[in-house]
């Protein structure tokens, strides 16, 4: 069984293909420009996702591998990034 949730809700060890990226809602300029962020960072449509390690203050930042890379980021970022979680 397989379920989206925002990735900012996954749990280390959470694997995923991200579905959505940003919510397509452009209106605010700063959510125009995380999205252009996550983007080049790799974190496009069909990427597959693993939560590798959560901060110890507030499980933040959160690190993640996205395809064959490593990268880090803020829950607050990761909440603009929907996922299908997929078994491990």
């Amino acid at each position: 069984m397989t379920d989206t949730i925002k990735l900012s809700q996954a749990r280390r060890g959470d694997r995923g293909v991200i579905v959505q990226v940003g919510g397509h809602c452009h209106h605010r300029e700063h959510e125009v420009e995380l999205e252009r962020r996550l983007l080049e960072l790799g974190f496009v449509e069909g990427a597959q996702v693993e939560l590798l390690h959560e901060g110890l203050f507030g499980r933040d930042p959160i690190a993640l591998k996205v395809d064959d890379m490593r990268v880090a980021l803020r829950r607050h970022e990761a909440a603009s990034l929907i996922i299908r979680r997929v078994a491990a």
